[in-house]
């Protein structure tokens, strides 16, 4: 039995974000039945559950503040380590997702390495280039992630763009490095077009069927919010641009109102977030298209999401982006008018070619990126630990005189 370890996530069941999402998944849609998976939840307890059947063991962390994160990371590396120790568990893996405990593993590699445990690590994005963390902070994040590529066994990345930085940046550690990408849900909404939820939706919003570009997504500066919002509001379009995210007590949202005035543009509309996923999925599909400004990052979920329901998507022109959208998507960049000129000529656009962009970016993710295609990839990584350093047990053999260290089987 291969026994998964996985930590950096809030847990399952997923209520949050991507990793959630993605530890979900992959313990739900499991197939290889020699795996056993552990994972790691954050709570206001100690205990444990079962939830698509893998192992859920809660990690008890008091609030404090930003550094909440790190802590949990390291109590949930301590619990794996203590559970591998009593139950002689040999054939382990531990999956850390994100960089937060790069200054502190070193210690604990070592202590992997005498239980024969490979560690593996997902590099997520660039999160040292993330606006909302101050320059402290951002160091940080950059230091971290240099000794979690330094120690691990294998990384994981869900972006080849985030691989080839990884190994050209790290190349001093020569970095065992996989690309497995994330999923995408790719079955239509249940809702129709009349569906009650739907319609007072669209009532209270005052929006149309195909009336609105969209963008779902945290409203942070690195999403490029101020290029969309202020060249939507050079172009002439009649359409709405209906933006779906939280922006409760976020000082980046004042910021922006105050510099653009997007307030008094009535085509703008910030409608809160939507936590009821058939009714997302429906206004994606009925969404006339698809903004995404996502600059920082690997595979984005909402881009996924984007491609595999909605037909016209329009991508800022970076790798992150172009690498998953590739021929089924447009591209903008942050120049003066590219977008807003853009926007114009796709209000008139033949519906047939919006038609073919769609049936492509379709067929990318129906190729690339659905749940059972991830899943194999990673089963087939996890089991056969391709790629990977030796990482073979030591023993430690003491007597009254001496402690020497020896491979078992030496």
């Amino acid at each position: 039995m291969k026994n998964i370890f996985i930590i950096g996530s809030k847990g399952i069941p997923a209520k949050y974000g991507g990793f959630e999402t993605f530890v979900d998944k992959l313990t739900e849609g499991q197939q290889n039945k020699e795996i056993k998976y552990h994972v790691a939840c954050l709570s206001n307890e100690n205990s444990e559950f079962t939830y698509n059947n893998a192992r859920c063991f809660n990690v008890k962390v008091l609030n404090m503040g930003s550094a909440k994160a790190v802590i949990y990371d390291i109590l949930a590396l301590r619990q794996c380590i203590s559970y591998i120790e009593e139950n002689n568990i040999t054939d382990a893996i531990i999956y850390i997702l994100a960089c937060r405990i790069g200054p502190f593993i070193g210690s604990y590699k070592h202590q992997l390495a005498k239980l024969g445990v490979q560690l593996f690590v997902n590099p997520d994005g660039h999160e040292w280039k993330r606006g909302k963390w101050s320059k402290a902070i951002r160091q940080y994040w950059k230091i971290s992630e240099n000794y979690m590529v330094k120690y691990a066994d294998l990384l994981i990345c869900d972006s080849k763009n985030i691989e080839k930085y990884i190994k050209q940046d790290y190349k001093q550690y020569n970095p065992k490095t996989t690309f497995i990408a994330y999923g995408a849900d790719t079955e239509k909404s249940k809702l129709t077009d009349d569906d009650s939820n739907l319609v007072e939706w669209y009532k209270e919003k005052n929006i149309e069927k195909k009336g609105y570009y969209l963008v779902v997504g945290r409203f942070v500066p690195e999403n490029n919010y101020e290029t969309m919002i202020t060249e939507f509001m050079k172009s002439n379009t009649k359409k709405d641009f209906i933006l779906i995210t939280n922006v409760e007590e976020n000082k980046f949202y004042d910021k922006l109102k105050e510099k653009t005035n997007f307030d008094k543009d009535k085509r703008i509309k910030f409608v809160g977030t939507v936590y009821n996923q058939e009714l997302l999925k429906k206004i994606r599909e009925n969404a006339y298209g698809y903004f995404h400004g996502h600059e920082v990052g690997g595979t984005n979920p909402s881009l996924l999401e984007a491609l595999a329901t909605t037909d016209l998507n329009i991508l800022l022109d970076v790798g992150f982006n172009k690498e998953v959208g590739m021929e089924g998507a447009l591209y903008f960049n942050k120049e003066d008018r590219n977008l807003a000129n853009l926007i114009e000529k796709l209000d008139n656009i033949d519906e047939e070619y919006i038609k073919t962009l769609g049936a492509k970016a379709k067929e990318r993710i129906e190729k690339e990126y659905t749940w059972k295609y991830i899943i194999d990839k990673y089963e087939d990584v996890l089991v056969n630990n391709i790629g990977t350093k030796d990482t073979t047990p030591l023993r430690v053999v003491s007597d009254k005189k001496k402690e020497e260290k020896v491979k078992v089987g030496a």
